[in-house]
């Protein structure tokens, strides 16, 4: 078996997730990582070349059957660093959302997350040792009008990520939460949101919020937010009321033309 140090890493097909895993396989980690789309497979085959294992699975991690079928790929081998970036999200208003989406939303960025963290996390717990990074968003800061449910879930992995670093904090297992803001990669075509201001407009390299959330990380920080722009924002929601905070993001989420494409 390799002595590498080895790392999972979730929603690592494509954007933050893909460069959250290559600057981990850079750092000397074996990796085994996890999507739930075939593009996985094409993300692992690049990593491998810069050397070090690499498996892939795809699998759904809204379900905790998915969750278990990524911890079995670990083959009972311990978990150096964990890296939970999987998530989803959704525009449009909450009332004329499907539910059923709404619903994988929540699945997805909270239960999900949260099984995979229970599991590593005491495993963790019990070597005394490991690092654990969560992905947020500044988003959760905020009230999010036509995007409720997905500010609503990163506010609980904002909030959740740092009870869990109390917790740990007579321990050498340290949590660190990325939040990021819009960055340039699928997420707002999946979230059905191209058609919003915050859909249009420049946004922040994936790698270089990567790279903000790995130094993070490895420092044993409690929290980054990649981006000057971002860090002004995060700042002003801890400031302004929650009302004017809604308005604030209705002004970036709502569809321009009152519909979705």
């Amino acid at each position: 078996m390799s002595t590498r140090p080895f790392a999972i890493v979730t929603g690592a097909s494509t954007g933050i997730g893909f460069e959250l895993a290559r600057l981990a396989a850079e750092d000397g980690h074996d990796l085994l990582i996890a999507a739930d789309e075939p593009a996985i497979e094409t993300a692992a085959a690049t990593l491998r070349q810069q050397g070090g294992e690499v498996t892939a699975v795809q699998a759904d991690l809204s379900t905790t059957e998915g969750v278990d079928k990524l911890l079995a790929a670990a083959g009972g081998r311990a978990v150096d660093t964990l890296v939970a970036n999987a998530g989803r999200g959704l525009g449009q208003g909450f009332l004329d959302q499907d539910f059923a989406k709404a619903r994988l939303v929540i699945d997805t960025n909270v239960t999900g997350t949260v099984y995979l963290l229970h599991k590593v996390g005491r495993a963790m717990r019990a070597r005394n040792a490991g690092r654990i990074l969560i992905t947020g968003s500044i988003a959760g800061f905020m009230p999010g009008s036509f995007q409720a449910v997905y500010n609503g879930t990163k506010s609980f992995l904002n909030s959740f990520s740092f009870a869990l670093r109390d917790e740990l904090k007579d321990t050498d297992v340290t949590v660190t939460c990325l939040m990021p803001g819009p960055t340039e990669t699928r997420f707002f075509e999946r979230a059905e949101m191209l058609n919003t201001p915050v859909g249009e407009q420049k946004k922040d390299d994936p790698a270089m919020v990567a790279r903000a959330g790995y130094d993070a990380m490895k420092k044993g920080e409690g929290d980054v937010v990649s981006g000057l722009k971002n860090k002004v924002q995060s700042t002003l929601a801890n400031v302004l009321p929650s009302g004017v905070m809604a308005s604030m993001h209705r002004n970036m989420a709502e569809p321009n033309n009152g519909e979705s494409k």
